[in-house]
């Protein structure tokens, strides 16, 4: 059974037909796939001219939920058997509902996100003989840490459904790099659009910052270190547990703050009294996305330490607030963080470079506060939602006028 709900956009009178969008997700967790979803729907009803509806899985677990913001604001369509893990009971009859919704739906447009929407949302749009198919990167589905046949398994899979897709959109060059390296189609199929945030809402409050540290505990005098992520396989929060050790000889005053929640906990306390530092980190727990900025503010470095990432939006997040950031050097963080300029790169897992580049923003606060301007110039230039919603217009119409 497909659960149908939510908000049916409005169309304006002198509109003859307007353009019907499908997206279709895995699930609504609070992440930045999601986030950037929503943005995309909600600013395409914003423009007008189009019907928009949003697909999702369930949503369960301990990230959080976006559903509930998605119910407020457009179309949502919850299909039950559209889950996260395979299961080819559950995902067979996934793909023959979404072939129906979207064949009885006639739609314009179908457009995915995420792995497991991606491919069986495409497929089912193939065979629904939809006009445009199109399919939104966050992060490569094979990656290092995964073992090799599950890694072939998702690259044989990706390239057949980008072959079926008319556009693919990357959350960053290095991203489409990538994917034309490992053959996953021509790069004259991709498009980078930057994954956009809602510029507005990062605006700093000195008083709203000095409460929310006495609400956490933390010093008013402490520097923060600060990662924003799910506390989950492969965003390295264990390396930065392990560079707090390093930290706390030079700058003993300083906290780490984790703001998000996850399967992890309970192994990352472990870790951090392990190694004598459980004093140092302060876990808020999960926040809605319109509050992160209150809390990204309280950080005086941004660390971001993932393996794998399409685009680290949490970087973007700190930038914006003037934050600087010291990142691995993967994937997308080599789009936004210009080494030593606004931040600085370092090898992935090398916890003493980490813990160097992070102990000398601490301490040296002038380089801080300019790395840190120079970050936000390049955020309000380039990662404005708006900016990202015009893009994605932009693709769509392109698609339709050709006739794709």
């Amino acid at each position: 059974m497909i659960l149908k709900m939510g908000h049916k956009q409005m169309t304006k009178p002198e509109q003859k037909r307007p353009i019907r969008v499908v997206h279709i997700i895995t699930r609504l967790i609070i992440g930045g796939a999601q986030e950037n979803t929503l943005l995309t729907v909600f600013g395409l009803q914003l423009k007008g001219g189009y019907e928009v509806t949003l697909l999702s899985g369930p949503t369960t677990g301990p990230e959080g939920s976006l559903v509930e913001k998605a119910l407020k604001k457009t179309t949502f369509v919850i299909l039950p058997e559209l889950r996260r893990r395979i299961n080819l009971f559950f995902d067979l009859i996934a793909f023959i509902k979404l072939y129906f919704f979207i064949k009885n739906g006639r739609f314009d447009i179908v457009h995915t996100h995420s792995s497991k929407a991606g491919i069986l949302g495409r497929l089912a749009a193939k065979l629904a003989k939809a006009p445009i198919i199109i399919h939104t990167i966050h992060g490569l589905p094979f990656y290092e840490e995964q073992p090799k046949l599950l890694n072939n398994f998702y690259f044989y899979l990706e390239r057949y459904a980008s072959s079926i897709s008319d556009k693919l959109i990357c959350v960053s060059q290095t991203l489409i790099d990538e994917a034309v390296r490992r053959g996953l189609a021509g790069r004259e199929k991709f498009i980078k659009i930057y994954s956009g945030i809602e510029l507005s809402l990062y605006v700093k409050n000195p008083q709203a910052k000095e409460a929310l540290k006495k609400k956490l505990g933390i010093p008013q005098t402490s520097p923060v270190i600060g990662k924003v992520a799910r506390l989950f396989l492969h965003k390295g929060h264990e390396y930065l547990i392990q560079a707090a050790a390093l930290i706390k000889e030079k700058c003993p005053e300083a906290k780490i703050l984790f703001i998000g929640d996850g399967i992890l906990k309970d192994e990352l306390i472990r870790l951090a009294q392990r190694l004598g530092v459980r004093d140092m980190i302060v876990f808020a727990g999960l926040i809605m996305p319109e509050s992160i900025p209150y809390y990204i503010q309280l950080i005086d470095v941004i660390a971001h330490a993932s393996l794998h990432e399409g685009l680290p939006r949490a970087v973007v997040q700190g930038y914006a607030l003037g934050i600087p950031a010291v990142c691995f050097d993967i994937d997308g963080a080599r789009d936004i963080v210009h080494d030593k300029t606004s931040g600085y790169l370092v090898e992935p897992k090398n916890v003493r470079q980490f813990a160097e580049r992070l102990i000398d923003l601490l301490q040296n606060k002038d380089k801080a506060k300019k790395m840190g301007a120079e970050g936000e110039r390049f955020v309000r230039e380039s990662f404005d939602a708006q900016v990202m919603v015009s893009a994605i217009d932009f693709v769509y119409r392109e698609l339709i006028r050709c006739g794709t």
